[in-house]
């Protein structure tokens, strides 16, 4: 059975593959560097973990709840801010030096996608470092990761950091702009519902009207029935929330064309 919305996927995103590599390094980073019995290394290996399990999470939620899909990545994503501020606190409480973002050794880590790709032995391969495994992509910033000095590392993972963060905003900001243009999944079923409803028991214009001093009564059993048309375009409405303006929390129905048609129903 195919599914309304899909779901799962996230092993095979940039956000999930990066925010995985800086877990593992994170976890690495404290083994070798902190006091296991400091509590700076329980909460930065937490906020490492947070944020990719949300991101996973948040994917598997995709299929039934934009909001928590939304919700989870926005917790994934300030888990990374939390990290990023313990890293740079660890170089500023030991007066070791951060990157510049523009400074060589920061370019030098952003560039290993590209220098990736460059490299291959066949130019024609379309894959990139997603297609790597958790392993081998871990191999391609080992001199970093892995280095002796800890300002090497935690600068390295800083880069890392703000890489994961801004491809979750991406994320996050797309996903926004698909849940105000077609809904969330409840908007999405009651259309697909009314759709089905339609395909299944098309309306037959050459059947006589009953009398109107006789209307068969409403059947109350099943809601959607009663789900009015769009009075500008005829589409079937959904029922919607207003976020913002005079009418904020008031329900309605508006039109499941929307933005094409801005339709609307008062209840």
């Amino acid at each position: 059975m195919t599914r309304l919305r899909p779901r799962g996927g996230y092993r095979d995103t940039c956000s999930f593959q990066t925010a995985t590599l800086i877990y593992d390094a994170t976890y690495g980073f404290c083994e070798r560097f902190l006091d296991s019995r400091s509590r700076t290394v329980d909460q930065m290996v937490q906020a490492a973990r947070s944020g990719r399990q949300n991101i996973a999470e948040g994917s598997r939620a995709a299929a039934t709840s934009s909001q928590t899909e939304l919700r989870l990545l926005n917790t994934a994503r300030a888990s990374l801010e939390e990290l990023l501020l313990d890293y740079e606190d660890f170089l500023r409480h030991r007066h070791l030096p951060q990157w510049l973002a523009d400074s060589s050794e920061a370019l030098a880590v952003r560039e290993v996608p590209r220098r990736f790709r460059r490299d291959r032995s066949d130019p024609s391969d379309p894959s990139d470092l997603t297609d790597l495994t958790d392993q081998a992509r871990q191999e391609l910033y080992a001199s970093w990761l892995e280095h002796e000095a800890p300002a090497v590392r935690a600068n390295a993972l800083i880069c890392l950091i703000h890489q994961a963060s801004f491809l979750l905003d991406q994320q996050i900001g797309a996903l926004e702009a698909q849940f105000v243009a077609a809904g969330g999944y409840s908007e999405q079923l009651a259309t697909a519902r009314l759709a089905e409803r339609a395909r299944r028991q098309p309306r037959d214009q050459s059947a006589p009207a009953d009398p109107p001093d006789s209307p068969d009564p409403p059947d109350l059993s099943d809601p959607s029935d009663h789900v009015p048309p769009c009075p500008a375009c005829g589409k079937p409405t959904v029922l919607r929330t207003a976020k913002t303006g005079r009418n904020a929390g008031k329900q309605f129905w508006g039109c499941s064309g929307y933005p094409d048609c801005r339709g609307v129903v008062a209840l």
